[in-house]
């Protein structure tokens, strides 16, 4: 650029610098000024609405300025840029850098937000900074000192003003004139080369098909796949069915492409799909009353319904006295407390529960150091709806001290503490005198029941030996709670085999009912629980 000009033909760059400061102490308004001096300075209420207005404000003037002029002397030159300086590291004192190439208007921000700035300055420079971004070159002035005087069309790339200059020929002499290099280019091929034809690619679930993927058939059902995720997203209402059906689709596909890769991300992906596809089934039922999914359910959607089965298994894996009436209280006293580590009871709560002797379980859990009380035993057991006790699990309290380590909102914990004194209360298993072992396998029954009611996930049935850690009995001892619960009319068309409880809850159960979606691996249902009696 600046070899192309006389000195006495540039003029002076253009620069705008637009800065961010804070308006005072202790203040969240900011202060916006900038370097031209006819823009007056600018106070906006906070640093968000502050740097929205400074890079508008470049902007505008940006547009303003009508581009770059070639004829304009290098700005970051002047300020004394490092590209300036001799390698031999004299600095300004030595010889200088020699810029180069077109004029253009260059955009460089401050990481961290404070600052914004655009300036004329050579193609050379610009290029030293490597944050920053050209946003206009200057039109390229007829080349000077060229050996053929031959004008060279317009709009030729790469012949100009601060071109460089290869031994080569240039390639701009195609078309008949002369070259730089004053040598004639032979005449082009007749014909152009015959494009390759592009091979098949795409993206789904955020990550790249391969082109190269085989078999073919697995790698354009991805991409077809991609594709149609990305339009059902795009459509104007949900269509639930048919975001089960690409799920399902997505989920034989990844197992396929795991099976082909040996990639365990994939599989993962694939399980993922399955649920997404159980869930979108389940609330499409749900939505259009379809068989018994249509049902009114106490826990509405499948968030709940996994923490209800996360609460369980909770209480099975912390529960720090065994039997099952203790493991029934340390259930519901930890649905009472699971969010801040501290909640409200009564005694009337405690003798709604099937408990032989409340009195003793309790001091159980207190000697245990689980539960702390304000007061004693026997005064939680006297306390009624005007005054319940406070009583407090810390077990439960994050390392923060403030949130639970179950994850549960306010709302959350409240529908899921009204979903198990429901259960727990329910008024048949009340008539029938169920003890709290048949009270935690109807609870246990109904969090890993199918969507129209079979046990386990597809109604493949619940493990005995998970069913027993949930309800800290021996697995000999199921049979005998479920003839219970059969007689309570908790079950229809139940039966037992050596590993698994086959059936259904009847229809009255139903609306307790959360449904496991498939291919979750619940432990329930799968059999692998942990824990015993």
């Amino acid at each position: 650029m600046a070899e192309a000009h006389a000195a006495g033909e540039q003029v002076a760059a253009r620069v705008w610098t637009v800065r961010l400061d804070a308006a005072g102490r202790g203040l969240a308004a900011v202060k916006v000024d900038c370097s031209r001096a006819a823009c007056t300075p600018q106070r906006l209420d906070s640093a968000a609405l502050g740097r929205t207005f400074a890079a508008a404000h470049l902007r505008a003037h940006l547009r303003a300025a009508g581009g770059p002029r070639r004829e304009a002397a290098c700005a970051c030159r002047a300020d004394g840029c490092q590209g300036h300086a001799e390698s031999g590291g004299r600095g300004s004192a030595g010889p200088v850098w020699r810029c180069g190439g077109a004029v253009v208007l260059a955009v460089l921000t401050d990481p961290m937000g404070r600052w914004w700035r655009a300036w004329e300055c050579c193609a050379r420079c610009a290029a030293v900074h490597p944050a920053a971004r050209v946003v206009a070159t200057a039109p390229e002035a007829a080349p000077v000192g060229a050996v053929d005087e031959t004008p060279v069309p317009a709009g030729v790339p790469g012949v100009g003003a601060g071109a460089p200059l290869f031994s080569a020929p240039s390639p701009a002499a195609a078309s008949g004139g002369a070259p730089v290099g004053g040598d004639r280019l032979p005449a082009p091929r007749a014909a152009a080369a015959r494009p390759r034809t592009p091979k098949r690619s795409g993206k789904i679930a955020q990550r790249h098909v391969p082109h190269d993927l085989r078999p073919t058939v697995l790698r354009d059902e991805l991409i077809e796949l991609g594709d149609a995720f990305r339009a059902y997203q795009s459509a104007a209402e949900p269509d639930l069915a048919r975001l089960a059906e690409l799920h399902e689709r997505k989920a034989r596909a990844f197992t396929t492409w795991a099976d082909v890769t040996g990639d365990g991300s994939l599989r993962a992906e694939a399980r993922r799909a399955e649920q997404a596809a159980a869930t979108a089934l389940a609330q499409h039922a749900q939505r259009t009353g379809e068989g018994a999914a249509g049902v009114t359910r106490l826990l509405t959607g499948p968030n709940q319904w996994e923490h209800a089965r996360a609460v369980l298994a909770h209480a099975r894996d912390h529960a720090p006295v065994p039997g099952p009436e203790a493991r029934l209280v340390v259930l519901m006293l930890t649905l009472r407390s699971a969010c801040g580590g501290s909640g409200n009871v009564t005694g009337l709560d405690l003798r709604g529960w099937p408990l032989t002797d409340a009195e003793q379980v309790l001091q159980s859990l207190v000697d245990a150091g689980w539960l702390r009380l304000p007061g004693t035993v026997s005064d939680l057991l006297a306390s009624g709806s005007d005054n319940p006790t406070r009583v407090g699990v810390d077990s439960l309290l994050a390392p923060d001290g403030v949130s639970g380590v179950l994850g549960l909102g306010k709302t959350t914990r409240a529908k899921l503490s009204g979903w198990a004194q429901k259960t727990v209360g329910e008024r048949t298993l009340r008539k029938k005198k169920l003890p709290a072992a048949g009270r935690l396998l109807a609870l246990a029954c109904a969090a890993h029941s199918s969507a129209d009611g079979r046990l386990g996930a597809l109604g493949r049935g619940l493990g005995l030996d998970a069913l027993a850690a949930l309800c800290a009995v021996g697995t000999s001892e199921i049979g005998a709670l479920v003839e219970q619960l059969t007689a309570a009319e908790w079950f229809s068309d139940v039966s037992l085999t050596d590993t698994h409880l086959m059936g259904g809850l009847s229809e009255r159960v139903l609306p307790l009912g959360c449904p496991v979606p498939a291919g979750t691996g619940a432990e329930a249902a799968s059999g692998t629980g942990s824990g015993g009696a």
